[in-house]
């Protein structure tokens, strides 16, 4: 399994293709790969992602199947299951490196904003458990910080899931600590396809 630093560069190269839209021909149709999955699996990352239909992961990356452990959730929240998953990933398969993928006009955002300015009686008790995760991240930054309200909302959320994956499992701070595990948090912009890697990143990463 490849170190963190190295899957990071990966994932930037792969979203550097996408964005330029030179995408790898023929990754998905080799059935040779496709076989060899049926033994097993080592994704290089992990990726906590919004349930968004604009922001397909393997895609937005440029990698095929068995290449990336994703998880996806309107919001791209973290809680008790998303963090079992990505410890099932870590230490299952080896890997480590994690990242938090919001994206520019999240939805799921934008309804925290808008329940933070006028509270929403008639979400569903679902629909409200994710809005409840969302709010908090976003509060404080739109009270101290300038620039486009849901921008800013969108950057504090993956901080606030990228530290609840770092805090909220003793494991994964274990393998933070003596293992080498990273996580990181990046922003997809819809309208260029690319990727900012912006919290946890390593120095020279």
């Amino acid at each position: 399994m490849i170190d963190a630093r190295e899957a990071l560069q990966r994932l930037r190269t792969g979203n550097r293709r996408f964005a330029a839209t030179v995408r790898e021909s023929g990754r998905i149709s080799k059935s040779v790969e496709i076989a060899d999955l049926v033994a097993g699996q080592e994704p290089f990352a992990v990726v906590i992602g919004c349930s968004d239909s604009r922001v397909p992961v393997e895609i937005v990356f440029d990698q095929g199947p068995g290449d990336l452990f994703v998880v996806r959730v309107a919001g791209n929240i973290v809680a008790p299951t998303q963090i079992g998953s990505v410890e099932f990933a870590a230490s299952h398969f080896g890997t480590r490196l994690v990242v938090v993928l919001g994206h520019t006009y999240c939805g799921a955002v934008q309804a925290a904003l808008d329940d933070l300015r006028e509270p929403d009686g008639d979400l569903s008790r679902n629909v409200g458990s994710i809005v409840d995760r969302i709010r908090p991240a976003v509060r404080g930054p739109l009270e101290t910080e300038s620039g486009p309200p849901l921008r800013r909302a969108v950057r504090a959320n993956v901080r606030a899931s990228s530290a609840a994956l770092r805090d909220g499992s003793d494991l994964l701070r274990q393998l933070i600590l003596e293992d080498g595990l990273l996580v990181v948090g990046a922003v997809y912009a819809l309208d260029t396809g690319e990727v900012d890697f912006f919290d946890g990143v390593p120095d020279g990463g």
